[in-house]
């Protein structure tokens, strides 16, 4: 469990921020100055450096991020004439991309920021570079949302989910994420098209997603199956596509459908944080047709606080967790929660990815309880994300090595597929870097960084104006 630090502040990680973002700054221009673009997009490091993983190319649009990020925190011009000449000449394809759940981390990170900086002011304001943003988001919410499986439900009511590549059956815990896509598409006007002219509303499908996400992905300890515990998750839930029915967990990248893959865990805690907080942009009275404020606002809420519980509980006492937590390494570590996560240790990988996710998630939703009055449970969850930065943003999981191309150490991309580099003489792998870990790394020290410096609240909706 984790041991929450309850006497850190924002103003603690000052001079910590500064060094992450110098070493942001010389890892992105060694990934520039030496990867190798014809191998397709980086994905994780090998003994350091940045390589390839065939798979689909979902990784591009955070190395462009990146770029931007660095940009939004240091203000240096160079990143973000790089972010946003890549973002021109290489993310169109990733707009038109019917074949992926991913739209949110490629599009959102590289479009949606750059439309973000130009309504913040940050970047000059140009009309028709606006409309190529605006455009982009437009075109790449609806291309996800095409992607519908339609599911059984009660009487009356529509369910259904953006199903990932592995065909309509099949929903991932990751694509909460892609709905920020999905809301900007439908935020920013457009009107989506099926057959026969008719309107596909796109809010009510992005709900739809998070509610199946919610009531499938997420267990509550309410008996769902021997292994339901509140706030666990499944990577993937299986649905007979015939009739609709929900059929089992599953997992893709996680140990089995009835452990909890923490990546996947930190993709839910972030993406149902984020959506509370757009949910609150919205006039009570707009969401009427879609069930109501109050009904929306309780199953993301339930889904945030039981995931961040999950998370706090079953994550060794620095915040840092294991790849799964029902690895089965992990018996043979002893009583491995209540000791700091060793990264080196003889029997199961840490995922450094999940904390960086993660985090966001916990600083969230502490944010948005806090704001809603429940000032003891938005502190709890507050000072949890802070312990797990306290912990990232260190050694031996900040990379201070100036020939290592990642910025944070120790991430797991697909241990079952056993893809991740395992050093010589060690019997896990450790000590690589991911392109999704950094750029979300890079994430949570911005949106630290602003509410450090009392700048305005970092969302991904800040694309809206």
């Amino acid at each position: 469990m984790i041991q929450i630090n309850n006497a850190l502040q924002p103003a603690d990680f000052t001079t910590r921020l500064q060094q992450f973002w110098d070493l942001s700054a010389q890892k992105i221009n060694l990934i520039d100055t030496h990867y190798d673009t014809a191998k397709g997009s980086p994905v994780f490091t090998v003994q350091g450096h940045y390589t390839t993983r065939g798979w689909t190319e979902w990784t591009q649009g955070f190395q462009f991020g990146s770029s931007i990020l660095q940009f939004d925190a240091t203000g240096d011009t160079h990143f973000l004439e790089t972010g946003r000449q890549k973002t021109l000449t290489v993310m169109a394809p990733h707009i038109s991309h019917v074949g992926v759940h991913d739209h949110g981390f490629n599009n959102v990170s590289t479009y949606g920021n750059l439309l973000r900086l130009m309504h913040e002011g940050r970047i000059a304001f140009n009309e028709w570079e606006k409309n190529f943003y605006e455009l982009a988001l437009k075109i790449s919410g609806a291309v996800q949302v095409n992607r519908w499986t339609t599911i059984k439900t009660g009487a009356g009511s529509s369910a259904g989910f953006i199903h990932s590549f592995n065909g309509p059956h099949s929903l991932f815990v990751d694509t909460i994420r892609s709905c920020r896509a999905v809301v900007l598409s439908h935020s920013l006007g457009h009107v989506f098209q099926g057959e026969g002219d008719v309107v596909i509303n796109l809010l009510d499908r992005a709900l739809q997603h998070m509610k199946a996400t919610a009531d499938y992905s997420v267990f509550y300890g309410e008996g769902r199956d021997t292994y339901d515990l509140w706030g666990r998750t499944a990577h993937e839930s299986v649905f007979n596509t015939k009739d609709g029915n929900f059929r089992c967990p599953n997992s893709q990248q996680g140990y089995t459908g009835f452990s909890t893959w923490t990546r996947g865990l930190a993709w839910a805690m972030c993406g149902f944080a984020e959506q509370l907080e757009f949910l609150d942009t919205f006039e009570k009275s707009d969401l009427e047709p879609f069930g109501g404020w109050m009904v929306i606002e309780a199953y993301l809420l339930k889904a945030a606080r039981a995931t961040c519980d999950f998370y706090i509980e079953h994550t060794p006492v620095n915040g840092i967790p294991y790849w799964d937590t029902g690895a089965p390494g992990l018996t043979k570590m002893g009583d491995y929660l209540n000791r700091p996560a060793d990264p080196y240790n003889d029997f199961e990988p840490v995922d450094s990815s999940a904390a960086a996710i993660g985090a966001q998630g916990m600083l969230r939703l502490g944010k948005y309880l806090s704001e809603k009055g429940e000032i003891e449970n938005g502190l709890r969850y507050w000072q949890a994300g802070l312990t797990v930065l306290d912990s990232l943003f260190a050694e031996p999981y900040l990379s201070t090595d100036p020939d290592h191309q990642g910025l944070i150490l120790h991430s797991i991309y697909h241990r079952p597929n056993g893809w991740d580099h395992v050093p010589q003489g060690s019997k896990i792998p450790y000590g690589e870097s991911s392109m999704w870990g950094d750029y979300h790394a890079r994430e949570v020290a911005l949106y630290l960084q602003r509410i450090l410096k009392n700048e305005k609240y970092y969302t991904f909706f800040g694309a809206l104006a």
